[in-house]
């Protein structure tokens, strides 16, 4: 299979969506995003602005996105389709979204659910983050440097 990573378009926003709501760990129905500010005009909004979110395809179909928060040095998201799991994905796009973020910022972070279950705690630790703190009693902080 013939993996790419590409910049998300305003074209992209339905299949990012389509993405977000496909995951088991950390589960969110669009009506919850749209109660969390995450919706169709903020996407677009973030997107038009600056280069933001990237899109893994294999075979030219859209499997993963990540999306950072460029200001505030933030992976914003990352997430894969259940079905592509496990094939690499999920670092490519972390890679793009951590070049982006450094190429600002040396210090960047991320917040996810804290639960041990949650495949992505130790998916991130893999990677180098380190988990730094909770942010409330449900949520956790992981940050990372960038190499000097």
């Amino acid at each position: 299979m013939a993996t790419t990573i590409r910049q998300a378009t305003v074209a992209d926003i339905d299949t990012l969506f389509d993405i977000r709501t496909s995951v088991t760990d950390n589960h969110l129905s669009r009506q919850q995003l749209d109660e969390l500010g995450v919706t169709a005009d903020a996407l677009r909004q973030a997107i038009e602005e600056s280069p933001c979110a990237w899109v893994a395809e294999l075979d030219g179909v859209p499997a993963g996105f990540a999306m950072v928060d460029m200001d505030g040095g933030e992976l914003f998201a990352l997430f894969v389709r259940p079905q592509h799991e496990g094939k690499g994905l999920g670092t490519r796009l972390l890679e793009a979204a951590e070049q982006a973020l450094f190429a600002r910022h040396s210090l960047i972070h991320l917040v996810t659910d804290g639960d041990e279950a949650i495949r992505a705690n130790g998916f991130y630790s893999r990677q180098g983050w380190l988990q730094v703190g909770e942010v409330d009693e449900r949520d956790v902080r992981y940050e990372k440097r960038r190499d000097r």
